[in-house]
């Protein structure tokens, strides 16, 4: 008994530790994003629009934010996709092993830092949203509220040892995030036809991913939920096992939340194509 105390003692040191060393690289790389998102802007972004005759202080400002998040998507998006083909049980959403041999302790290959540069990601977004660092768009309280939620699920996850759902969620929404920024560019350079066939692709892959394999995220929630083994099955933080009952529902909220509001967008992008 005394030695198991001393093991559980010294996992919790280990684990506030590793908590610490997250929450600084956290706040570098907020800094770091916040570095690059400024360099591709002046240096390459407003260089391009200015090349294709845009010369409104506003509108160089929205090519280069759309800019920015297809190079951020891209890479971002490629290195997910990289990570789940290569290291993860979960390829190509599997989804029934974000449950099997939980808890899942190791973050191996590129899983963690690709999942603490996507936190950096959003939380310097969140920063430049609430501060009103960019000009509001119209839907900024949908904007606010998808921000939210999607720190919620970020931080959660991580927590909860439930990166290999974490990282599928993060595929869904970065490679719809591509073709959205990119179609958006080719408006702004007034690219008629390029950005009619742009927009279209993206709306079906938006529907594939958003929404399809989003509704497969949430059916795979509410019932493979009971693949976790039975001795996984308590709240026991100490030993990194916190899958009781009752966080089944604290997963699935929160992902639902997202596709409502996804829904809300989904209705607008179709009223747009259609026009």
């Amino acid at each position: 008994m005394g030695a198991l105390s001393v093991g559980v003692e010294s996992y919790s040191r280990h684990a506030r530790r590793l908590c610490r060393l997250c929450q600084k690289l956290l706040a570098y790389y907020i800094i770091v994003w916040s570095f690059v998102r400024q360099s591709l802007t002046i240096y390459l972004l407003k260089p391009i629009a200015r090349h294709y005759g845009i010369r409104k202080p506003a509108k160089l400002d929205r090519f280069a934010e759309q800019g920015y998040a297809v190079i951020y998507f891209t890479a971002l998006g490629s290195l997910g996709l990289w990570t789940m083909y290569r290291y993860l049980p979960t390829w190509y959403f599997r989804v029934e092993y974000f449950w099997i041999n939980y808890p899942h302790w190791e973050m191996i290959g590129t899983l963690k830092p690709y999942y603490l540069l996507q936190a950096a990601y959003w939380c310097q977004q969140f920063l430049l949203l609430v501060l009103k660092v960019e000009k509001p768009r119209s839907d900024f309280q949908e904007l606010v509220a998808h921000h939210i939620v999607t720190l919620w699920l970020i931080g959660w996850s991580y927590l909860f040892n439930l990166t290999l759902i974490g990282n599928a969620i993060y595929l869904t929404m970065d490679w719809s995030d591509v073709f959205l920024a990119l179609s958006k560019c080719f408006n702004y350079l007034q690219m008629e036809k390029t950005k009619t066939i742009a927009f279209a692709w993206f709306t079906c892959v938006w529907s594939y991913l958003r929404h399809y394999v989003n509704l497969v995220i949430l059916y795979s929630v509410w019932f493979h939920f009971d693949l976790i083994p039975y001795t996984s099955k308590v709240w026991d933080p100490k030993n990194g096992k916190f899958m009781a009952p009752w966080v089944k529902y604290q997963i699935f909220i929160p992902i639902a939340l997202l596709q409502l509001i996804n829904l809300f967008w989904y209705f607008l992008i179709w009223r747009i194509l259609l026009r």
